[in-house]
């Protein structure tokens, strides 16, 4: 059996995915060039900041009501707990790490995009692999709703990446 997870320490790791998505979508706003592009990077910023706050407020919930739960993370088979030791030690995706950092200023905004791709994509997949273990009562819904905003930040990403890279 896998070291196990509480709810404080996932929550953690979610609001730390956020504040790096809103580091880098700031970061990289200061470097687009054309307003478009800075307006829909610093638009996600403060959509990443949001989701950070969502976070916050479900891990206080969690801790001020349901203290039991916040003790052990329900995850039977261990799934979720594997995964989210994977990603802690760096194997998966390294939340310790400063996506912003990843842009020196030469980077093309096609490739800013791309990278933000990589990184929405990344949370996505952290969201979907503790989704089964968040009890209905617990948030549940509301992480089914980041989930889809982060999909629609990737449509919104996809969308500007085609028009910076032209007609097929």
């Amino acid at each position: 059996m896998a070291a196990p997870f509480n709810a404080d320490e996932v929550f953690e790791i979610a609001e730390q995915i956020e504040r790096n998505g809103a580091k880098y979508y700031r970061r990289a706003a200061e470097l687009a060039l054309g307003d478009h592009a800075r307006d829909l990077l610093l638009t996600l910023a403060d959509m990443e900041q949001r989701h950070e706050k969502t976070f916050a407020a479900m891990r206080a919930d969690i801790r001020e009501n349901h203290p039991d739960w916040c003790a052990d993370f329900n995850d039977p088979d261990d799934t979720a707990t594997l995964y989210l030791r994977a990603i802690a030690d760096g194997r998966v995706f390294d939340i310790k790490s400063d996506p912003s950092e990843l842009l020196s200023g030469s980077e093309s905004m096609a490739g800013i995009l791309k990278t933000a791709i990589g990184l929405e994509k990344d949370s996505i997949v952290f969201y979907l692999g503790i989704k089964d273990a968040v009890p209905e009562q617990l948030g549940r819904e509301q992480l089914d709703h980041i989930i889809r905003e982060e999909m629609t930040h990737i449509t919104l990403l996809t969308r500007e990446l085609a028009a910076q890279e032209g007609p097929a």
